[in-house]
């Protein structure tokens, strides 16, 4: 496709361009208080939920423009657009395209000013990379369902104020992926407990999540009983459809050629090992491969065509280079790779140490790389069904 801009577009840039100018300082420089001041901003000119509906609060702009923004907002490392992330890459879809008009009423605005955050209740200990087999269990009882099970693996649960909930309603059924319901629940409602798991760096970003009896109501029901799955798989493909995280592993991938001119490997600078140079070049060419994949996915929905399978690409391509990246970020540094933030001869502030041991965050999330795998084997090469 030709991916030259139009007038209208350009002058879209130009736009966003000044306003980065006008109101971001450098990274170093910006004050505790910025992200919330940067939400407000931001917020003002409509840029949150861009391609939302305005009717709902969203800035009603183009795919194109969306792209534009994002694009121009990485490059220059500004702050997220609106600070409630699973809000925005997961709820809100689902609500826009699912949910009652109340619904929408009640949620959308809060979402886009970023007023608390939400969890996603997907996966449970038996069922994670064949989410459909989940077996928490909803069973209605006059205008309440009454939920109990448990959930693992839900990313920052302990200050979230709602959870998008994935229930099984029905078990009777020919096709495992039927008799799914999806509910909107409070996070204070009684019959919820909340356990931390803390990762290999000692942070807790993950969560196991308990429901004894939790009462919701029907009116919190987010489509039809039953339609779950088709909930969450149209949430998923938003969040996997974005080209915005190759900037992000530019940004690395940058990094970690500065750390290998500065520290040494047999005597000289381990940028010029050729071992090393191959794993950068190889992490570079992935990256590439990603953005281009971008561009395709970009394609089809300019052309009105959905996204489908074919995102999965992508994530499996993130997981991996963030998971190699941290890996080769340590080894760069030799004998100062295992230590500790705070040891004086750490490079980066141990940020590769960080990054090493943190990476099940951004790897689990959405989706495990065997998940990926299977969604690649089975929708776009046809292979049989795993198992």
């Amino acid at each position: 496709m030709d991916f030259d801009l139009t007038p209208e577009e350009e002058a879209f840039r130009a736009e966003v361009r000044q306003f980065l100018d006008d109101n971001l300082p450098p990274e170093g420089e910006r004050p505790p208080d910025f992200q919330a001041k940067w939400d407000t901003l931001v917020r003002a000119k409509g840029w949150v939920g861009f391609s939302w509906p305005k009717e709902y609060g969203g800035g009603g702009g183009t795919l194109m423009q969306q792209v534009i923004l994002k694009d121009e907002m990485a490059r220059r490392k500004a702050p997220a657009l609106g600070s409630c992330f699973m809000g925005l890459a997961w709820v809100g879809p689902g609500i826009i395209e699912y949910g009652t008009e109340a619904q929408k009423q009640k949620f959308i605005p809060d979402i886009l000013d970023s007023k608390y955050q939400w969890c996603t209740g997907y996966s449970e200990p038996d069922s994670g990379s064949d989410l459909a087999s989940l077996k928490c269990k909803g069973v209605r009882e006059g205008d309440e369902y009454v939920v109990n099970g448990q959930k693992i693996w839900t990313s920052i649960a302990m200050w979230s104020k709602w959870m998008i909930l994935l229930v099984r309603t029905e078990t009777d059924v020919q096709v495992k992926h039927e008799g799914i319901t999806c509910l909107l629940v409070p996070m204070d409602t009684p019959g919820i407990d909340v356990r931390p798991i803390r990762n290999m760096s000692g942070g807790a970003m993950f969560a196991e999540v308990f429901f004894n009896d939790v009462r919701v109501p029907v009116e919190n029901r987010l489509g039809e009983e039953g339609q779950g799955w088709q909930v969450t798989i149209s949430a998923l493909a938003n969040e996997r459809s974005g080209i915005a995280e190759v900037h992000g592993l530019l940004r690395n991938l940058d990094g970690i050629k500065s750390l290998a001119r500065r520290c040494r490997k047999n005597g000289r600078s381990a940028a010029e090992d050729p071992g090393i140079r191959r794993r950068i070049l190889r992490a570079e060419t992935r990256i590439e491969a990603m953005r281009l994949n971008g561009q395709r996915f970009l394609t089809k929905q300019l052309k009105g065509e959905p996204l489908g399978a074919e995102t999965s690409i992508n994530k499996l391509h993130r997981a991996q280079l963030e998971i190699e990246l941290g890996e080769l970020g340590l080894e760069i540094q030799g004998s100062a790779g295992p230590l500790e933030k705070g040891a004086s001869p750490v490079p980066d502030k141990a940020k590769w140490q960080n990054m090493a041991l943190s990476w099940p965050e951004v790897v689990i999330g959405g989706g495990t790389p065997n998940i990926q795998r299977n969604i690649i084997a089975e929708r776009i090469l046809g292979l049989p069904k795993d198992g």
